[in-house]
């Protein structure tokens, strides 16, 4: 795990780096901001389309040799447009098709190296491992973005990207010599998914209808469909701080890009302390996650009428904690609900839904802020995510006769729930 870890930090700088480099290269080859959030489009584009196809590979082929391969193959991307940069071959065309590429091969990259740092610790350390993975994330985006600025000053974008494909060769290297868990037995029965075959012909076929049934799965199974649509609103209306909050600093506050700096500075503390204190959940329950995301809403509004700069940064920090929780336990949720043979499925059509939500969310967020101003959209948007967990605890009390948010039974009887 702590070679795992390493690699992932490594990475994540490597691809904070890349994107870094890439939205300034096509600043500069374009001029045109619109077309650097196409390019960004252009590369999630296939998550929203093609996840759970993807997932239904990580679950037909071996978790170990999928991430690697999966790993090789974006290194060889990266490295190309950097040989593509330096020869100064690249146009905007073939950065778009580059780019599609790359969140082609994500598709499959994403869910199997998720799943393969699950199967590196007892189901207990899980939540530990994930909130190190948020850590190690967090980290490695601070050291990307500030390496990206140095690479690119000193030796072009092409220094950006070829760090990038060394960085997953570096993962690719690591990944053969990672010992792997024994799968735990859960105590829970649990139907048995169609296997996924991985010949050719007929193989095809029966992975399309395994695609259907991951779906099929994700949509009759409650407590996920629950907590997408937590997740889902909160994503929305709550979690764009980099639009709400900057709106707030730079507009009702009077502050500057140095206040709006030390908010965010604040607000990855914040986020760093909410993943290791994630890291002591042990089976995290839906309830939960409703809870924490409720917490997080009225924290919002409450923000939305900081009269001061010092109040909104002591109000940002359990802000950031209750997030960074609240989205550990959804991960572990996500990796531990399904079936093993499942879960590949499940994460490739959560990566569709979640990207159709981050693609939405900042449009509608901004005609948000426009109509209602900063205070305004922090203030409605905590009472919508609030109202929205509010009367899905009404109808799950309903249908059940169990409140949602109240302490529930023991973690072994609610993951069984």
């Amino acid at each position: 795990m702590r070679w795992w870890s390493l690699a992932n930090l490594v990475s994540n700088a490597g691809t904070w780096m890349q994107l870094t480099a890439q939205n300034l290269l096509v600043l500069q080859l374009t001029g045109s901001a619109a077309l650097t959030g196409v390019c960004l489009a252009v590369q999630a584009a296939p998550g929203l389309l093609l996840g759970p196809a993807g997932g239904a590979v990580v679950d037909a082929w071996p978790r170990r040799r999928t991430a690697a391969v999966s790993q090789a193959l974006l290194a060889a991307v990266a490295l190309a447009t950097a040989a593509l940069l330096a020869l100064g071959m690249l146009g905007v065309p073939v950065l778009l098709v580059l780019a599609a590429l790359t969140g082609f091969i994500a598709t499959v990259d994403g869910p199997a190296c998720a799943l393969l740092g699950n199967d590196l610790v007892p189901r207990r350390d899980l939540p530990s491992a994930i909130a190190l993975g948020s850590v190690v994330h967090s980290a490695g985006r601070l050291a990307g973005v500030a390496l990206a600025g140095v690479a690119t000053a000193a030796l072009g974008a092409a220094a950006a990207y070829a760090a990038n494909g060394l960085s997953f060769l570096f993962v690719a290297a690591v990944i053969p010599f990672l010992r792997l868990l024994p799968a735990e037995p859960t105590g829970v029965a649990e139907p048995t998914p169609t296997p996924v075959p991985m010949a050719a012909g007929k193989g095809r076929a029966a992975r399309r209808g395994a695609t259907r049934e991951g779906l099929a799965f994700f949509a009759g199974r409650p407590r996920l469909v629950a907590l997408a649509v937590i997740s889902a609103v909160s994503a929305v209306l709550g979690r764009n701080y980099a639009l709400t909050l900057a709106a707030l600093v730079t507009g009702p506050l009077h502050g500057g890009a140095g206040a709006y700096g030390a908010i965010s500075t604040v607000l990855a503390v914040g986020g760093i302390a909410g993943a290791v204190l994630a890291g002591r959940l042990q089976r995290p329950s839906v309830r939960l996650i409703a809870a924490l995301a409720a917490a997080g809403a009225v924290l919002q509004a409450v923000a939305a009428f900081s009269p001061t700069l010092l109040l909104l940064a002591v109000l940002v920090v359990p802000m950031a904690v209750v997030e960074t929780v609240s989205d550990t336990a959804a991960t572990t949720v996500l990796q531990t609900d399904p079936p093993a043979a499942m879960r590949g499925r499940v994460l490739g059509t959560w990566r569709s839904i979640s990207t159709a939500w981050g693609l939405a969310g900042p449009p509608l967020l901004g005609l948000l802020l426009q109509a209602a101003g900063p205070r305004g959209a922090l203030a409605l948007g905590g009472l919508v995510i609030t109202a929205v967990i509010g009367a899905g605890a009404l109808a799950h009390r309903r249908r059940t006769g169990r409140p949602l948010l109240a302490p529930g039974p023991t973690a072994e009887v609610a993951m069984a729930a």
